[in-house]
């Protein structure tokens, strides 16, 4: 079983609340949903109860104790990579090429006719 389910379904039992907890863990609800879903498959039980109010199932309990146990003893998750601002990535024009003026021919080269 991944830590990262199991620390998404830490938080969503202490929230209760599906956007609240989505929004804690800094991840689309749509992506906490999809986790929530494949631990449940993973265990082979719903572990919580998704109408109003939201609340734990007793497997989803069960499951608490130990995934808290689990999620403490873990180590912290690596922080997220940021890519380094800049432009728009250019596309290398090879090399040797000497910069072409808008509208002039190449120097040396004839125009093709067309």
């Amino acid at each position: 079983m991944k830590i990262a389910l199991l620390r998404r379904f830490v938080v969503l039992a202490e929230e209760l609340h599906f956007p609240r907890a989505a929004e804690k863990l800094g991840i689309p609800l749509a992506s906490l949903h999809t986790s929530i879903d494949k631990l449940e498959e993973e265990v082979g039980h719903p572990v919580i109860h998704r109408e109003s109010p939201t609340r734990l199932t007793k497997v989803g309990e069960l499951l608490l104790v130990e995934a808290q146990q689990t999620v403490d003893a873990a180590p912290a998750p690596a922080p997220k990579q940021q890519a380094p601002g800049g432009g728009k990535a250019k596309a290398s024009k090879g090399k040797g090429r000497a910069p072409i003026v808008k509208g002039q021919p190449k120097p040396y080269k004839k125009r093709q006719g067309r």
